[in-house]
């Protein structure tokens, strides 16, 4: 359990000014209940499915809403799971929605670390929309066809994203540092019409190129039939090596005159996004997301959860291989501006994105937990160095924030902002857990569940546990589960993934425990649970208390099979990455011992301590404690395209102190 101590609370004027607190008001009226707080109309969210997506649909108490047609029929076989069906006569554009104003405030503005800068307004959006999307139906593209992007987190991945999504093409993308495999393994599942893709990117001051390996990607897609190639770091350019290409300037040209969008009005459950799991065990899954789902989805979490409003300036560090950029990418539709950022986020000498906070006036910094550790880490203070007076809420997400994270944010960075940690993953393309302008924040505590999610966290034999460590699960069905996987026409595949653990209810994988608050610790996936004589420890719970040492960078902790020739349990084993220039000696992994044992149990210290050059980790950031199992014990790593660091395996291969 978390120190039970509230590091902020929302003022009066603040609650009464959020989003959600017009919603509450607005629904009681409507339908007639009593929801005199947070909790009540969490309840009421999940008891009445129907009314509560109801009113996140028609924008109640100023909350949005969506462009379309509802129609009369909300929920259909509300019992099944999967199975259910939401607003089945419905009829809407995903595309029509991000795209509701055409005026001369800013829509997008880009930050390509501290060598591009970029804008675009809301008219401007719309034209270039409208430009892309006339090419794209020149091209052939209709409903259904795949647009592919392999690109950055550029204005230009919005644009195409958007025009498809106007057609009813399916968007799928992957950012520019993966290998060509990597790419292959993903876009060679969905077979992509058109493929958009960058010249380069810029990474901590370096140019990267692409275009060396784009024509060994187009030669492997054999369904690619245009590539448009967007300059973003050349000046000119030779394409005579990819097979089908064009720049994007002239794949355009034609229809540069073109002002008007003509948006398909689509099933709710049209597909939208193909999402692709880590792939860390094998070739990804392909997650398909509706256009209904996800966009309901997300204007709850980010009118009513994160309280964008109206010309808020919204940002997250992410990439286009993350679900964070599909989230972020949304809030248009909330009518904020949306700040993109590409390159490293410790550029210019650790200061860019809060250099980019002050400048673009912004009101919502996305970020991850490790990007915290490592401010911590190197002891930034940017309340010294920067006026932030315009950040109101500061997201985390991608791993959990431990408690210290939270102490560093309110003690460094801000001490009136709502710090939102947030959970839920490219399987929802949204969130479980998260935050809420009208609830405290409780040191190490996720704030509240989501509303319409129902969420539980159940023991090993299904019985719903509070304040004690279990399984995340979702008992109810909700809009945003995926359509299903792509070319798994029985859905076995999307069965097994979820619903085989507790049938008939979501298991998310996340190891946790819902406290007294009403809040969620997460501490660790499940599947990389420790499991030392019987006992489950999630690995966050070591990494809090590791990672507080000066020496240490990083960790990474896994439970190894143990004795190795017939084993019966698994020993604790943890890998470090110091400081440079640290060796690791006995005294401290002994210091590291004594830290742990002090601040959990015995049963948390591990057997051995070893170091380590490098931590792997995904794309998305995200450390991967079962590639380095398999590792450690002889298996081998089915996919190492979807790791930004593979080289690091060696140092955990073969080693002689995991024999004894």
């Amino acid at each position: 359990m978390m120190t039970d101590q509230a590091l902020w609370t929302p003022s009066a004027e603040r609650v009464a000014n959020a989003t959600v607190t017009a919603f509450r008001l607005a629904a009681e009226q409507r339908w007639g209940v009593s929801l005199p707080d947070y909790d009540a109309l969490y309840a009421w969210s999940v008891a009445q499915p129907g009314q509560f997506w109801v009113s996140v649909w028609d924008g109640e108490g100023g909350s949005g809403g969506v462009i379309g047609a509802r129609g009369e029929r909300v929920l259909v076989d509300a019992d099944r799971m999967p199975g259910a069906q939401w607003f089945p006569d419905a009829r809407l554009n995903f595309a029509q929605n991000l795209l509701r104003a055409r005026d001369d405030q800013d829509a997008i503005v880009f930050w390509g670390e501290d060598r591009v800068h970029n804008r675009l307004t809301r008219a401007e959006l719309y034209r270039a929309v409208a430009h892309f999307a006339a090419a794209l139906r020149a091209q052939g593209v209709v409903a259904g066809d795949r647009v592919a992007a392999y690109m950055p987190n550029l204005p230009e991945t919005v644009i195409a994203m958007l025009a498809a999504a106007s057609i009813g093409a399916v968007f799928t993308s992957a950012s520019p540092d993966f290998g060509v495999q990597g790419v292959l393994d993903r876009f060679g599942q969905t077979a992509p019409k058109v493929l958009l893709a960058c010249d380069g990117y810029y990474y901590n001051g370096k140019t990267v190129d692409v275009l060396g390996k784009l024509g060994e990607i187009v030669g492997g897609l054999p369904s690619v039939e245009r590539v448009v190639v967007v300059p973003y770091v050349h000046h000119d350019h030779d394409l005579s090596h990819v097979p089908h290409a064009r720049m994007y300037a002239d794949f355009i040209a034609p229809f540069r005159l073109v002002d008007d969008l003509e948006f398909a009005a689509l099933p709710f459950d049209h597909p939208l996004y193909i999402m692709y799991s880590s792939g860390t065990t094998g070739v990804p899954k392909c997650i398909v997301h509706g256009a209904g789902g996800t966009l309901l989805q997300h204007l709850k979490e980010h009118r009513l959860h994160a309280d964008v409003q109206p010309g808020d300036r919204v940002f997250y560090f992410t990439t286009c291989g993350w679900m964070m950029w599909n989230w972020l990418v949304s809030a248009l539709a909330a009518e904020a501006t949306v700040l993109l950022y590409d390159g490293s986020p410790f550029a210019a000498a650790n200061r860019i994105l809060f250099d980019y906070a002050d400048s673009e006036r912004m009101t919502h910094f996305g970020t991850s937990a490790k990007f915290l550790d490592a401010a911590a880490k190197f002891g930034l203070k940017p309340r010294e160095s920067h006026r932030l007076d315009t950040v109101r809420v500061l997201l985390s997400t991608g791993s959990p924030l431990v408690a210290e994270g939270f102490d560093y944010v309110y003690r460094e960075i801000k001490a009136d902002l709502q710090l939102s940690s947030i959970s839920g993953g490219t399987d929802i393309v949204s969130c479980f857990v998260l935050g809420s302008p009208v609830r405290p924040v409780w040191r190490g505590e996720i704030q509240c569940r989501g509303l319409g999610m129902a969420v539980e966290v159940w023991d090993e034999d299904g019985r719903p546990l509070r304040g004690e460590k279990g399984e995340l699960v979702c008992t109810r069905p909700f809009p945003a589960m995926p359509v299903g996987f792509w070319n798994d026409p029985d859905g076995s595949k999307y069965r097994a993934a979820y619903f085989e653990r507790f049938p008939g209810v979501w298991c998310h994988g996340d190891f946790c425990e819902l406290t007294a608050h009403g809040g969620v610790v997460i501490y660790g996936r499940s599947d990389a649970t420790l499991n030392p004589g019987g006992v489950r420890i999630g690995t966050a719970e070591i990494y809090r208390q590791v990672e507080q040492l000066a020496e240490v960078v990083e960790s990474l902790v896994i439970g190894q099979d143990w004795p190795p020739q017939n084993p019966s349990d698994v020993r604790v084993v943890l890998f470090v990455k110091l400081r440079e220039g640290l060796v690791l000696d006995e005294a401290l992994v002994e210091r590291i011992r004594r830290t742990i044992r002090e601040h959990t149990t015995p049963r948390h210290v591990p057997a051995k301590v070893l170091q380590v050059a490098d931590i792997p980790r995904t794309k998305s950031g995200k450390i991967v404690e079962l590639a380095v199992r398999n590792v450690v014990h002889g298996r081998p790593v089915k996919n190492q395209e979807a790791l930004a660091n593979p080289e690091a395996l060696v140092h955990f291969r073969d080693r002689a102190e995991l024999h004894s």
